[in-house]
């Protein structure tokens, strides 16, 4: 490894750091394999009989409807925004964006209100009708078609936002050539735009594919049965920590092939803007019944994925007579400010630190310590969790058994179920997130500006300081805000790891909703909805500024 003429041995100095962050990032998946291995074989024996045909079934369908889902939805949104012109078009560059902002299990509790037995619509279509309760059929909200029509509406936007930016920047010579050979709107999309896009599609699938393998509060609250629910199960109901750890395998391997799967179709291809300046791109015009078309297509998702559970959100809270702005519902506020906020800065300090080193010291130790700080992002937060807690109740257990035979006295719990456990597990989460949004920063950089800085005496901490943060604070703020939305939403992780008598606003839905007092979820549930609405749009923004010389 040679390092850059900036940072000579500090350079090298940062690596090590570096490779100690990714190490800390990479343990929980290590330490599940070796729980898992070192498990009683006869556990697992039980677990193939019994429930690990049916976790394994279950997840693969609900994988299946979820990933067609989001890429016809998100694929076809992307392309009627950027490429026509229809009334509403720039409402819904950015409302189509605003279900990212909604926990898919805050939509599950608003649908099962509407949608249930006592819900609106049953209620109603029985007083319309006079129908009782055993007179008509209608479609069971809580099932596995439900949890999955509750992730699509939530998670289309992965696909949506990627797809968007890969049209915005794509190459509009490309599709003239192609209509002046006789090709036709459509097939030229087909033709042309589409695979040029492919990559960007594929990686948002494959984001919405760990996410809802990941998922715990939607399934859990529709009684699916998939690998997530299960490692929750063992954990907490049997008490089993081998269980848990053997279905946490199982699940890591099917999160690592799908991100394996996806860097596989990426390959080594690389695609560029034709020409020395970016052309602007056509936008067909629609009228009648094809603006119709493309109105009824960007909003049904936007009137069932934002509006209709905001307004269920919004009467429920009303009808449980409960505030926000109670002392108990200011303190699960607090909390997740506090946890979000930090794991926020801590991970973003962590990932510039990560993509700095690189930056300075390129070479095959800096990029392998940035791939293992990259591969969190597909460990779903209950695999971290206990891959986290299995070694740290470890370490506490015999730290005390010492204190206790040499000392005479209890340490407790020094590690297990504290707060810095918890931020350690989201940062190991979300590390992915914040690394790619410094990588793509510190790339617009030039080289010549890190010369400029040593040819004037600056080392590389007063370079960062004085020249690459500005120019990153916008890249910096982006990180921040993702993964302060994504740890307010952070289910798994927080239920399994978090301290004594510190729940957030999350855990605090999710244990309204598992006792059927939907009203009362909705407080919380709103209260993370408005927290998480501002960043996407903000990111929307950005997006529909991303294309250079090309103003919208």
């Amino acid at each position: 490894m040679r390092a850059s003429a900036l940072g000579g041995k500090a350079a090298r100095a940062l690596v090590w750091p570096a490779w100690i962050l990714a190490a800390l990032i990479a343990g929980p998946a290590v330490s599940v394999a070796i729980t898992a291995a070192f498990g009683d074989l006869e556990t697992w024996s039980h677990l193939a009989a019994t429930v690990l045909p049916r976790y394994a079934l279950t997840t693969f369908w609900l994988l299946l409807i979820v990933g067609t889902g989001v890429a016809l939805i998100g694929t076809g949104a992307a392309w009627l925004v950027t490429a026509c012109r229809f009334p509403g078009r720039g409402l819904f560059e950015v409302a189509l964006a605003l279900p990212l902002a909604f926990p898919a299990y805050v939509l599950a509790y608003a649908y099962t209100d509407l949608l249930d037995h006592p819900g609106i619509v049953q209620s109603t279509l029985r007083d319309v009708t006079g129908w009782g309760p055993r007179d008509y059929w209608f479609p069971e909200i809580r099932s596995m078609p439900g949890a999955a029509a509750m992730l699509i509406l939530v998670l289309y936007p992965y696909v949506y936002l990627l797809a968007r930016a890969a049209f915005l920047q794509g190459c509009p010579t490309a599709m003239n050539v192609a209509r002046t050979l006789g090709s036709g709107p459509w097939s030229a999309f087909f033709r042309i735009s589409l695979p040029m896009a492919r990559p960007a599609i594929v990686a948002g699938i494959a984001l919405a594919a760990m996410e809802t393998i990941a998922d715990f509060g939607t399934v859990a609250h529709f009684g699916v049965q998939t690998f997530a629910t299960g490692i929750y199960s063992a954990w907490f109901s049997m008490g089993d920590r081998a269980a848990a750890a053997q279905l946490s395998t199982c699940l890591l391997m099917l999160a690592l092939t799908l991100a394996g799967l996806e860097r596989a179709q990426r390959g080594a291809a690389q695609r560029h803007q034709a020409g020395r300046r970016y052309e602007a791109l056509g936008v067909a015009r629609l009228t009648g019944w094809q603006a119709a078309a493309a109105v009824t297509l960007c909003g049904v998702p936007v009137i069932f994925g934002v509006l209709v559970p905001l307004a269920m959100l919004v009467s429920m809270g009303v009808d449980s007579g409960q505030s926000p702005f109670e002392t108990r519902y200011l303190g699960f506020a607090r909390n997740s400010l506090v946890l979000a906020g930090s794991a926020a800065t801590i991970t973003v300090l962590a990932a510039l630190l990560i993509g700095y080193a690189e930056r300075l010291a390129p070479g095959r130790v800096s990029r392998a310590a940035a791939t293992m700080a990259g591969i969190g992002y597909a460990i779903p937060g209950g695999v971290i969790a206990v891959g986290l807690l299995v070694p740290l109740a470890a370490f506490d257990n015999g730290l005390d058994a010492l204190a206790r035979a040499h000392l005479g006295v209890s340490t407790g719990l020094l590690l297990t179920g504290t707060m810095a456990a918890l931020l350690l597990a989201y940062s190991v989460r979300f590390m992915a997130v914040a690394l790619n949004a410094v990588e793509a920063g510190l790339s617009t950089i030039r080289p010549a500006m890190d010369q400029a800085a040593r040819t004037l005496g600056h080392g590389p901490a007063a370079t960062l300081a004085r020249v690459h943060a500005p120019l990153l604070r916008g890249s910096l703020l982006t990180a921040a805000l993702i993964v302060f939305v994504d740890v307010m939403k952070e289910l798994p992780a927080t239920l399994i790891m978090r301290p004594f008598n510190m729940d957030t606003l999350a855990v605090q839905a999710y244990r309204l909703a598992a006792d059927e007092r939907l009203a009362q979820a909705a407080v919380p549930s709103l209260v993370i909805v408005g927290f998480g609405c501002l960043p996407v749009m903000l990111l929307a923004r950005e997006i529909r500024r991303s294309r250079p010389g090309h103003a919208r």
